[in-house]
């Protein structure tokens, strides 16, 4: 009995935890994407370019151009009210130029939507009266009805009469009752059936049915849609409702801004709700942040129903943040001022018991400072002998290098001379016995030289991997480990080695390279760059070949 009991305590205790800890995940998540607002909206803005370099091509049927402006103000709709109104009048114009009937009435209950979304209920059921609903196809009724629905659902809510408040009820109930005829044949998964059950059990005061119809409706939605953002919009107030905390409340009301953010949607009410509520709790920074987000989206889209909402809570958010830096300026004064006093009560006081220690302490430090002394000129000793000793290993080591290629150089010099000697005596011998053909053909020849370059790269490669015995291991290591230079004898280098051993000596000028080892300029280049691709850290390759030891 007591594990269950403990058991059911530990759960009590957890979940909430995890669920804050969940909320605060989302709300990290908000902000990173409240960060990528202009990105979004630049994504936004290159798909309604498109759409409009189609528009302005020459050869285009006006069908088409109604089917294009279409898409144009499907993506203008809740991005931008008043090119949305433009481009809904431009289709209405068009739609009455061709004569098509469909498509007038199409664009004018486009045109009474997108009133009533921005709170010009008047004028969208003005619109819808001079519809002639009779000769309506069935999903133009449809969404007449549902128009009707949304104008006198608001009607009702903002009005203050009583008898004008019923009367709307009453229209409300009607054009309701309509529409759930026109909605009973419909696809049971569709999104109009699905949004207006929901709406049906929210009026009949049935939330948990219409948590269940809302639930499938958020499965079939897609984060970074309006649908999505509408969804889970309807989900926190509902969710608020059952639960009776606003935990679930606020983790809706992100998940909504954030799809309404990833969407480019300027009509949106998400944030300046969440605002509201995080205000509530006394978080006024975050309220702040999330309030002026939002009012630079309606300002962009230019709703005066959500600037009417903003505007009540806005000068409040404001006011509040103002005054509560206000008083962390002050407050951060009044510190300053006293860590100031304090500060100056530890210095005088330190002052004097610096006073009183150095009367103290003096006969002391006479006696300490000649061992200090003494320590120091031992230290400095040390250390001088110490930068002796490593200044006389790298002279040694430098002298072993010079002996080293002074000797080679010597050595090479003269076996030129002789072999200079040998070509002159053979020139000399060829022309005396007048054989001057073979003469030529011996001039021709790059045996010699190909002979000569041989002896020179195998004494290159000698003397540089005597100097530099571990230099080929050593420049293997900074390169990946399937792309090692394996070479076929430990005393001699490859081309791409022979390079960067001439790199290793200070000579990195390309063309001095290829002077030296007789390629091309473009060679020497080519293989740089091919064994810099495949170095472990490409742009500091040849800097860390020059340090290899």
């Amino acid at each position: 009995m007591s594990k269950i009991l403990l058991t059911f305590l530990l759960i009590f205790i957890i979940s909430p935890l995890s669920s804050q800890n969940n909320l605060d995940d989302l709300i990290l998540q908000l902000e990173e994407e409240m960060s990528k607002k202009t990105a979004y909206q630049e994504a936004k803005e290159l798909r309604i370019k498109s759409l409009k370099s189609l528009l302005s091509e020459k050869v285009i049927s006006p069908e088409n151009k109604y089917f294009i402006t279409n898409k144009l103000i499907a993506e203008y709709e809740y991005f931008s009210f008043n090119s949305s109104l433009f481009y809904i009048e431009e289709n209405l114009a068009l739609a009455k130029k061709i004569g098509n009937d469909f498509f007038i009435k199409e664009s004018t209950l486009r045109l009474a939507k997108l009133l009533a979304t921005s709170g010009r209920y008047d004028e969208s059921i003005n619109l819808l009266e001079e519809i002639n609903s009779s000769n309506l196809s069935k999903e133009l009724l449809n969404e007449y009805f549902n128009i009707f629905k949304r104008c006198y659902s608001e009607l009702r809510t903002i009005s203050r009469v009583k008898n004008i408040t019923e009367k709307y009820n009453k229209l409300y109930l009607t054009y309701k009752d309509s529409l759930n005829i026109q909605i009973a044949n419909l696809n049971k998964n569709s999104k109009l059936y699905l949004s207006t059950s929901e709406q049906n059990f929210r009026d009949e005061g049935n939330t948990i049915e219409a948590l269940k119809v809302n639930a499938k409706r958020l499965s079939l939605a897609k984060m970074g849609t309006r649908e999505y953002a509408l969804v889970t919009f309807n989900r926190s107030y509902m969710s608020a409702e059952v639960d009776g905390n606003n935990l679930n409340q606020k983790k809706f009301l992100i998940l909504s801004a954030i799809s309404d953010i990833q969407a480019s949607i300027k009509d949106n009410a998400s944030l300046a709700n969440l605002a509201v509520i995080f205000f509530g709790e006394g978080n006024v920074d975050r309220a702040h942040k999330y309030i002026n987000f939002s009012f630079e989206d309606a300002k962009f889209y230019n709703s005066k129903l959500r600037f009417l909402d903003i505007s009540n809570v806005l000068p409040v958010i404001s006011k509040s943040y103002e005054t509560k830096n206000r008083k962390q300026t002050n407050k951060l004064k009044k510190q300053l001022i006293f860590i100031s006093l304090l500060s100056l009560i530890l210095m005088v006081a330190i002052f004097f018991i610096i006073k009183q220690n150095k009367k103290i302490n003096q006969g002391k430090e006479y006696l300490k400072t000649a061992n200090l002394k003494l320590k120091d000129l031992n230290e400095k000793l040390s250390f001088t002998n110490n930068d002796l000793k490593r200044l006389y290993e790298e002279l040694s080591s430098v002298d072993a290098i010079k002996e080293q290629y002074i000797g080679t150089f010597l050595n090479l010099y003269s076996e030129y001379i002789d072999k200079l000697d040998v070509y002159r005596k053979t020139v000399s011998k060829y022309i005396i016995t007048n054989k001057t053909k073979d003469l030529l053909e011996l001039s021709k020849s790059k045996k010699i030289i190909e002979s000569e370059l041989k002896i020179f790269y195998e004494n290159f490669d000698k003397s540089f991997l005597h100097i530099y015995p571990n230099f080929i291991e050593n420049f293997n290591d900074l390169l990946k480990e399937e792309e090692r230079i394996l070479v076929k004898d430990d005393d001699s280098l490859t081309v791409e080695l022979r390079i960067f051993a001439l790199i290793r000596l200070g000579i990195s000028n390309s063309s001095k390279i290829s002077k030296i080892l007789r390629y091309s300029v473009n060679t020497i280049y080519n293989y740089r760059v091919k064994v810099r691709n495949i170095a472990i850290n490409r742009d500091e390759f040849e800097e860390m070949v020059k340090k290899i030891k």
